[in-house]
């Protein structure tokens, strides 16, 4: 019967005689149901769209570039080292997404970036969507111990570097209408973060701002600018979080970190959030940084 809950909605006459042809009847109908509630949902979301993601050769940046290939967008990688950026792409095209092209990018490097868009522009023709998921915090020292050094590379590389990037990528977006510029933040963001990512939380924090100063600048442009703040994350980069060698380690980093889901986040739960930022699905979402920790209680 007809329901305006139920999206499939067909008329079954009441066996009769012909008990043969109505379970028939039945058994099609189902198979197209199951068919279409397969389907991958919003597949062609990102179907002529073009995006950028740094530091995208593994981890989250790799899931992320996963993630919009996946739904239909032709997508730039990012990374330090060649021979990194040339194994990413072959494992993003083995799965399928043949619009994937990959480049070097220090980001800390004028010459790098702008190369990085030019790139893009001479493979793609457009920008739509940029990902500044690069980051780093290679000491876990206290905030006091940190040296002025690591103290300026970590602000370059955190928050300076993806400001340079998006305003390279900005009048490109204007052009074709708008889009759409994703941060990679931090959960440490919002918290008293442990002595030895303290520095690197700060930074994190300096995106919050980032994301809404930027935000407001080109909504004219109808470009949006969001974040996303990861929570613990099972990568290379989080390992000293939660690595110990035993399955106690992680245990234990769940309890302590007081995940509600019970559970680590893998890179691919970062791509879909991110996919969604970009998306149309969020065009009414702007300035606001996403949390997505498994329930941490992570708020300013």
């Amino acid at each position: 019967r007809s329901s305006s809950h139920f999206p499939y909605s067909f008329h079954l006459s009441p066996p009769c005689s012909h008990p043969i042809w109505y379970n028939t009847k039945c058994i099609i109908i189902i198979i197209i149901i199951l068919c279409r509630m397969s389907r991958p949902v919003n597949a062609s979301r990102f179907e002529g769209k073009v995006a950028i993601v740094t530091a995208a050769t593994q981890g989250i940046g790799f899931a992320i570039a996963e993630r919009l290939a996946k739904e239909g967008a032709a997508v730039v990688i990012s990374s330090r080292k060649e021979k990194n950026v040339q194994d990413a792409v072959a494992s993003l095209r083995s799965t399928g997404s043949k619009r994937v092209e990959g480049v070097v990018c220090h980001v800390g490097k004028e010459e790098d970036r702008k190369n990085l868009v030019q790139f893009t522009l001479a493979k793609f023709g457009r920008i739509d969507v940029l990902v500044n998921n690069h980051g780093i915090n290679p000491v876990f020292v206290d905030i006091m111990d940190i040296d002025e050094k690591m103290w300026d590379r970590l602000f370059e590389t955190n928050v300076k570097n993806g400001w340079q990037l998006s305003q390279l990528v900005a009048p490109h977006m204007k052009v074709v209408g708008g889009g759409s510029i994703i941060f990679n933040s931090s959960y440490t963001a919002y918290k008293n973060p442990t002595s030895g990512i303290a520095a690197y939380a700060v930074t994190k924090t300096a995106l919050l701002g980032l994301v809404k100063a930027l935000a407001a600048s080109l909504a004219k442009d109808k470009i949006r600018v969001n974040g996303i703040a990861p929570g613990v994350i099972k990568t290379k980069m989080s390992s000293p979080l939660w690595d110990n060698g035993e399955k106690t380690g992680e245990d234990n980093t769940v309890l302590n970190s007081e995940i509600l889901l019970g559970r680590l986040g893998v890179p691919e739960d970062l791509g879909g959030a991110v996919a969604f930022l970009a998306s149309e699905d969020a065009s009414y979402i702007t300035g606001e940084t996403i949390v997505v920790a498994g329930g941490i209680n992570a708020r300013l």
